[in-house]
């Protein structure tokens, strides 16, 4: 399987990589996750290592920077953005885990002027995997005075909050606003928690998944970007009370 899929890769070598050609992924790389997945240790990632660099990394580091310029053309906040900036690495923090595999079975990145530094998402968290290719955005690590300025934000424009949550276009492809809520809120926000649930929340995320057969196909670099500009109206909501 590992001599196969190096040998279907040599001519897709990334120094010969067009992007015109607008596939960025190979078959393998669903094939090395699952794989990875029945053998989740250093032996059988250190004999293919060769393989992640090829199949995986080299691929995704790839992608993950043509998605910086093309989201550059959109918002020049991203223009000094490089991928190893925003792709999280693959090894697992097991420290604090009772899951003690090493590694990840997907790979993911922050696209957002602060990389991996963001809490909150003026960009996108792309999330591939064997099982779905997820984009997100939102505000997912808010701190608690931010928390209270993004509830108080939304209860001074509850009007304009509730119709960009329900615009077709973002319904469609997101459906809800998700996130970890607070079982009590401050008396001042009560009332309106009454009418808008959202006021409850302390995280406000949304994502939208697809098949993973998407990996494969051409304009996935599209198909993320028209995430980003269907989540951008409220992601500015969110962001607004706390930039």
């Amino acid at each position: 399987m590992v001599r196969l899929a190096i040998n279907a890769l040599k001519p897709y070598f990334w120094e010969n990589f067009t992007v015109s050609d607008k596939v960025f992924f190979t078959s393998d790389y669903v094939s090395f996750f699952k794989e990875l997945a029945a053998n989740n240790h250093k032996d059988w990632f250190d004999l293919n290592r060769k393989r992640y660099e090829l199949s995986v990394k080299e691929p995704f580091k790839h992608f993950v920077q043509y998605l910086i310029s093309e989201l550059s053309k959109l918002d020049p906040t991203f223009e000094n953005l490089e991928a190893k900036d925003c792709i999280f690495r693959i090894n697992r923090d097991v420290r604090f885990s009772a899951d003690k595999t090493p590694y990840k079975l997907y790979s993911s990145a922050v696209i957002s002027p602060g990389g991996k530094k963001s809490r909150s998402m003026s960009g996108v968290y792309v999330e591939l995997t064997p099982e779905h290719v997820r984009v997100y955005s939102g505000v997912y690590e808010p701190d608690k005075d931010e928390i209270y300025d993004i509830r108080s934000h939304i209860v001074s424009n509850a009007n304009e909050f509730s119709s960009l949550i329900n615009e077709p276009a973002f319904q469609k492809l997101y459906g809800m606003i998700r996130g970890e809520k607070n079982k009590i809120l401050p008396a001042e926000f009560k009332q309106s928690a009454t009418e808008q649930p959202l006021i409850f929340n302390k995280q406000w995320y949304y994502f939208a998944e697809f098949a993973p057969e998407t990996i494969e196909k051409p304009g996935l670099d599209e198909l993320v970007v028209q995430c980003y500009k269907t989540a951008l109206p409220v992601s500015s909501f969110l962001l607004k009370s706390i930039n």
